[in-house]
């Protein structure tokens, strides 16, 4: 029986965590997110801080020779940055997780890391900016104003990331298999018309 994997990427400030935990309690299956460093830290043999660095966000940068001695080279080539060896570690993970588990995983490129398996629900949220400030607010216990700041670049730095390691464009419906904005049914009406979805899919 295929494990059933579900994608969750999303807008900062929509609800994406929380929709994952409500859908990871309910399938009794894991969640994973910053879980993933961890994993990707103890496989690869690298310090949590460098995955913690790069999450998330294109980096060329200063890890060149670190990656060389630890024989981190891209499978397409013989630069250890052409496609960023990190991210090749993370994509490792992913896959290795998708093979033995059933499991939820936001962000991080995952739809497109899985593309190819049978398992896979991809699923993007967003919500209206009002929500969306609101929600970033009470979270980090800042202003509205730092809030949408937070936001913008929040979005800046995910839409960056997917687009430049995969061949989609992050937000665009017909990138995901389904797209919601969590505004209209709210955290937990959305949770339960994916539950619906999900269910629907796997008959």
């Amino acid at each position: 029986m295929k494990n059933l994997i579900i994608t969750i990427g999303r807008q900062l400030g929509s609800g994406g965590r929380s929709v994952g935990k409500l859908l990871a309690e309910h399938y009794g299956i894991s969640l994973y997110d910053k879980a993933l460093i961890n994993l990707a830290a103890e496989q690869s043999g690298l310090g949590k801080e460098f995955f913690t660095n790069a999450d998330e966000h294109v980096s060329r940068s200063s890890l060149r020779s670190l990656i060389t001695s630890r024989g981190l080279v891209s499978s397409h080539s013989n630069s250890p940055l052409s496609n960023d060896a990190l991210f090749q570690v993370q994509s490792d993970v992913i896959r290795e997780l998708a093979s033995k588990e059933s499991c939820i995983i936001l962000g991080r490129c995952a739809d497109y890391i899985l593309r190819d398996n049978p398992g896979l629900i991809s699923i993007f949220l967003s919500a209206d900016k009002e929500d969306r400030l609101k929600r970033i607010a009470e979270h980090d216990n800042i202003s509205i104003e730092k809030a949408r700041t937070l936001m913008e670049q929040g979005d800046k730095k995910r839409a960056t990331y997917y687009n430049y390691y995969t061949d989609g464009v992050w937000g665009s419906a017909s990138t995901y298999h389904l797209c919601i904005n969590t505004s209209v049914l709210g955290i937990k009406g959305t949770t339960q018309f994916l539950i619906q979805y999900i269910d629907s899919r796997n008959k």
